[in-house]
């Protein structure tokens, strides 16, 4: 079925004159007549009642004008879908670790409310390997993770690395720890407080423990950074936090930053999405230029990897 047939019946029925709909569609009497005969004989029906003045339609005409309308509006829908420049509607999905959603995405979530009106924002908070497979599955449109350094990221997926974060290792004050730099083999002696397996701090732990050949004894597993630092406060263990999460506490009076001298306390954060349509383009490279700002972490050229 030729869609600029629908279209030409669709402005004969709208303007009721043939004249009228031919400067509409911008197409001369004759080749107006020719495009509504063609989708009459493709439909096997009469359309038109050419007596009647105005010009009205038959009564599947009726019918057929509103399937009609409904199969351009589908048309006009896709076509935005695939145009970067079409305004953004719809819904945008994304996913982020528990740290992004508890501090760091609040103002990116309003420059895209104010930017993108009409588009829907669902945010879905995880572990950084279960939203990568998620923006694999089509599940997520975009998804931030935080990485350490030297995993390998999916090939099929585009990746733009907003920079790195540090974290700290935090005991209660009562172990005695912060008088001077220790190393991971006297840390391996107190027990852990920690997110659960999935965890990008706790991954970069893991790691260098298992490298080292030392225990690694995790007595408590807790969702919630807040929750966790009560927990170490109170002496059930030692544990990881950004600083963000540190100096907002309730419980950094309780807290002391421990200086581990063989441990590498970074992670990589990085933006991953699939194949966008074109309507969230803009969306994703406004989010992910605002969480670069929200995070204090300028943009690298060149660490984007296609």
């Amino acid at each position: 079925m030729n869609t600029r047939d629908l279209q030409a019946f669709v402005a004969v029925v709208e303007s009721e004159s043939m004249a009228k709909a031919a400067e509409k569609v911008f197409l001369t009497q004759p080749g107006l007549t020719r495009r509504v005969q063609s989708l009459e004989a493709m439909l096997d029906t009469v359309l038109l009642d050419r007596q009647s003045k105005p010009l009205k339609p038959t009564a599947t005409g009726n019918e057929v004008y509103r399937l009609a309308r409904t199969v351009l509006r589908a048309v006009d829908d896709l076509l935005a879908v695939a145009s970067p420049d079409s305004e953004s509607t719809g819904e945008m999905r994304i996913g982020v670790p528990p740290f992004l959603s508890e501090q760091a995405l609040e103002r990116p979530i309003d420059s895209l409310r104010n930017a993108f009106p009409k588009l829907t924002l669902r945010v879905t908070a995880g572990w950084s390997p279960g939203l990568m497979q998620n923006v694999e599955r089509g599940t997520l449109d975009a998804a931030v993770v935080l990485m350490p350094d030297g995993i390998s990221l999916p090939d099929a997926l585009t990746a733009t690395l907003l920079g790195r974060k540090p974290f700290v290792v935090v005991a209660p004050r009562s172990f005695g720890l912060a008088d001077a730099p220790t190393t991971l083999a006297q840390l391996s002696r107190y027990p852990w407080v920690l997110n659960q397996d999935g965890c990008g701090m706790r991954s970069v732990l893991s790691r260098a423990m298992s490298t080292a050949g030392l225990p690694f004894d995790v007595a408590v597993e807790a969702f919630g950074s807040e929750l966790q630092l009560s927990l170490v406060a109170r002496g059930m263990g030692i544990g990881l936090a950004v600083s963000e999460m540190l100096e907002t506490s309730a419980h950094r009076d309780a807290l002391q930053r421990i200086e581990v001298t063989d441990f590498h306390n970074v992670l990589s954060i990085w933006l991953m999405h699939g194949l966008l349509p074109g309507r969230l383009v803009r969306p994703v490279a406004l989010m992910r230029d605002a969480l670069a700002r929200r995070l204090g972490l300028a943009r690298q050229s060149g660490r984007e990897r296609p």
